[in-house]
Parts: C-alpha cells; structure tokens; sequence
C-alpha cells in the first residue's frame, strides 16, 4: 500500500506536463484532513508547529515520532490523500531519523519532509530565538538512513534552511545538491521574505532534476498557480487551518462573553452539529 501511495505521489510531483503545482494543506487532526479533502487538495501536511500547538508544546523537537504517527492515524481514517510529515530536523541523528521513519510509516504516512536545522530545532518564524544550521553531512546520512531502511516506499523532501539563517542562495543550492545526491526525491528551500522576490530568485537559478517544494507562509501574495508557473511542483500551505481555526474559535469565546450564549452570527458562525457529527460518521444526521 505504501509503495503505490509513494510511487503515485513521486509520479505526480514528477509531472512535468501541468502547470499547476500539487496543493499540500496542515492537517493537525482528522477534522481538518476531511475539510482539505472536500476543499480539493491534493495532500496534506502533518506539520510539526500544528501537531505541537495541538499538544500545547512548543515547536523545539518537544514531539516524539509516535505523537505525529498518531496524527497520521487519525487523519488517514477520513480520507486517502497522501500524508507529508514534516519530521523537522528527526532528533539529530541517522538512528533516530530512522526510528521516525519506521513508525510514521508504519502508521500510514507517504511521504516525509525532513530538515537542515540544527538540534534541537527553532521554529522558523520565532522571533525570541535564531534558527541554526545543522552540518550539511547530518542531514546527508540522515537521508541515506532512511532510505536504505525503507526504499522507494517513501517520497523523500528535503527542507533546508539555509536562507532563513541569513545565508545566500548559492549556499542554499550547495545543500540542495548534496542531498540530491543523499537521495532526496524533492528539495524544499524555505524562504520567509515577505516580499516574494526570494522565492521567485529560488525557481530561476533552480537547475538540478528534482522536483522543487514551496511554503509559501510568508508571501500569501503569490498564488499557488503563479509558484507553479515558476516552476514549483508542491506548494505546502503548513499552518493555515489551525490558524484558522483559533480565530474562529476566539471570535467565538468573544461573542460569548458579549452575549451571553453560544449563537451563529456574522462574525463567530457556528457549523451545525450534525455537520461536526458527519466528520466521524458521513451518514449521521443530527436532532437539532
């Protein structure tokens, strides 16, 4: 099962004959995973920063490889889209990145993003600590470790973060190419400038035969069929549905206080409860 679920996937993103990029959405739980399946993604994205503000933990290599498989567990009840799990930087280590591998594998996932960040890790955006780059070599081994262990039963994204920590794009396409030749099946070079204009340099100067991943958390301006235009071939929206939902959730809290009761209105809407029902149960129909 896995390997046809790799094999379609590496496939897809291999596509060179459409322009339109495949479309990657965060999925912290099954309630998410079944909206992006309605809403026409084509994947999701077990992200780290979702999974781990779903714990109440902060993103700091706090989670272990069974919380985010059990993430995998739940979302892939509800639907069988192809889950991406961003394994961060796998505890630092070739042993442990294997050890994640096998039991998010075991689990359901597809694919696996793994990253260049030094251990333990920093969330990219943080803006109270400074995202450090791991040895290029780690990342490296960590890559031939998992697929020596797996095969070709896992698509395997590499994530650098090379420009977050202040350094050039030459430097970024240096570790592109190593773990290339590490045996990724696709490279994510993560840029947070606002601006866009970094993204867009990535595609240009972008050379080596592998598929190139996008998250364009930074620069929302820049459509997915623009990135794909560019020559992006995934673009990961990470966080988006549980930043979503916590807005929603405290409109819902504020309306609350203000009148006193749980009511649908314009600024807090309230789903009905047989559609909450339905995520579990397709068929159910609720009294009220």
């Amino acid at each position: 099962m896995h390997s046809r679920s790799a094999e379609a996937l590496r496939s897809a993103l291999e596509g060179r004959e459409q322009a339109r990029p495949l479309l990657a959405v965060g999925a912290a739980n099954a309630l998410a995973a079944r909206l992006a399946a309605d809403g026409g993604f084509d994947a999701l994205w077990v992200s780290g920063l979702e999974v781990s503000a779903a714990y109440g933990l902060p993103d700091a290599n706090v989670l272990g490889p069974r919380d985010l498989a059990d993430t995998v567990v739940a979302v892939t009840r509800v639907t069988d889209l192809p889950v991406i799990v961003d394994m961060d930087n796998a505890g630092g280590a070739a042993h442990i990145a294997e050890r994640y591998a096998d039991d998010l594998l075991r689990s359901g996932a597809t694919a696996l993003c793994i990253e260049d960040s030094a251990y333990p890790k920093c969330n990219s955006f943080a803006a109270h600590t400074s995202q450090r780059l791991a040895e290029q070599d780690l990342l490296c081994r960590q890559l031939e470790a998992i697929r020596k262990r797996a095969g070709h039963d896992v698509v395997l994204i590499a994530r650098t973060e090379a420009l977050v920590t202040g350094a050039n794009l030459d430097v970024a396409m240096e570790h592109a190419r190593a773990y290339a030749e590490a045996g990724a099946d696709a490279v994510l070079i993560h840029s947070k400038d606002a601006s866009g204009r970094q993204a867009l340099d990535i595609s240009r100067t972008w050379c080596l035969d592998l598929p190139l991943a996008s998250v364009p958390t930074a620069f929302p301006q820049i459509t997915a069929d623009q990135l794909g235009e560019a020559g992006y071939r995934l673009c990961i929206y990470a966080n988006h549905l549980s930043r979503a939902a916590l807005a929603a959730m405290r409109g819902a809290i504020r309306h609350f206080g203000t009148a006193g009761t749980f009511t649908s209105s314009m600024g807090a809407p309230l789903a009905e409860v047989g559609d909450l029902l339905r995520i579990g149960e397709p068929g159910a129909v609720s009294c009220i």
